[in-house]
């Protein structure tokens, strides 16, 4: 869903160290059934944003109306050496 750069120096004179993290909501984990001691999700395999970054709706799901933060988080951390 969005990068995030963090710039790093190894040494003063050292080369200096850029990773990237991509974050990404994957399958919706939400329990529809929790409420009779039940266990049943929706089927949603993805997060999609019913609006623009900024907003509430960029919280809300697109597929399942369910928040964001019942879906999966996977993060994918890059380093890159710039010299």
């Amino acid at each position: 869903m969005g990068l995030q750069h963090e710039p790093h120096k190894a040494a003063s004179n050292g080369p200096v160290v850029r990773t990237e993290r991509v974050v990404r909501y994957k399958e919706c984990r939400k329990n529809h059934a929790a409420s009779v001691g039940g266990y049943a999700v929706d089927g949603c395999r993805e997060f999609m944003a019913s609006g623009e970054e900024g907003t509430s709706d960029a919280l809300r799901c697109a597929a399942c109306d369910c928040h964001r933060s019942f879906h999966r988080r996977e993060v994918e951390t890059v380093a890159a050496v710039c010299r």
